[in-house]
């Protein structure tokens, strides 16, 4: 019997979750007004270095991103002129539940989702509701060269999103494509880069159509670098020299899809 109950219980919370989910995705993906973006900033490293860094962070350093939205926006002839409105939110002493380490199941991957979903509702509440609000939570890192950071994801269900950046004014700028390009994962994007981290052609590619195609001036945002072979690329100093590619516009509502 208990077993019973317990298999209900949680088969009512994956229906109210796809419902919730669903009319979410249906929210965001109008663009009939900004889309809210929320920056949780977190100490990744308890380090004072970071405190330092967290405490100097001013909505102004990511307005870069909503310009870069406008300008993408004017591009496709979006009818809202502004996507996209960023601001800072509260600085979180809890961290998200760690995402599952690779190899892992789909069970595994949908418990985890659940379980960061009920953290952020948690720790993030919203008095009015969670369906045009983008909450990306910030993992801020010291800037030790030579150290990886760890894989960012942005969920495409549920408008949330894990980044993990360097705690540096040097970083900030390419700290923002980075927040740009897991925002996009939120509203429906999809990576543009092979196993290798290489841009895929032609959707990774800014100007698929130049003539000689190498070396590409700009990079699609999906993909984040600006290849200069058909095996080498530079990742994007900043967002103005990166672009919205078509397929993405496709993904996020901003062009029809194809037929």
């Amino acid at each position: 019997m208990f077993k019973l109950v317990r298999i209900t219980v949680l088969l009512c919370i994956f229906v109210a979750l796809a419902f919730y989910t669903k009319t979410q995705r249906l929210k965001s993906r109008t663009w009939a007004e900004p889309l809210e973006v929320v920056l949780y900033p977190m100490n990744s490293d308890h380090s004072p270095i970071v405190a330092d860094y967290i405490k100097q962070l001013e909505p102004s350093i990511f307005k870069e991103i909503d310009q870069f939205f406008m300008e993408e926006a004017k591009h496709y002839e979006l009818i809202n002129e502004n996507p996209i409105k960023t601001s800072l939110g509260s600085i979180l002493q809890t961290f998200p539940p760690a995402a599952p380490s690779a190899p892992f199941n789909i069970l595994e991957a949908i418990w985890w989702s659940i379980k960061f979903r009920y953290w952020a509702y948690i720790h993030t509440p919203d008095s009015q509701s969670n369906l045009h609000r983008v909450r990306i939570f910030v993992h801020y890192h010291e800037a030790i060269a030579g150290q990886p950071l760890q894989h960012s994801l942005g969920l495409n269900k549920g408008l949330l999103s894990i980044v993990h950046l360097f705690a540096s004014k040097d970083q900030d700028q390419q700290n923002n494509i980075i927040i740009a390009h897991e925002l996009l994962h939120t509203v429906g994007a999809t990576d543009k880069y092979d196993r290798y981290n290489q841009p895929i052609f032609p959707d990774g590619y800014a100007e698929p159509n130049k003539q000689p195609l190498f070396p590409q001036d700009q990079a699609e945002i999906m993909s984040a670098k600006i290849p200069d072979s058909k095996s080498s690329s530079e990742m994007a100093e900043s967002l103005s020299q990166c672009l919205i590619g078509e397929k993405t516009a496709r993904e996020i509502n901003w062009l029809q899809s194809d037929p």
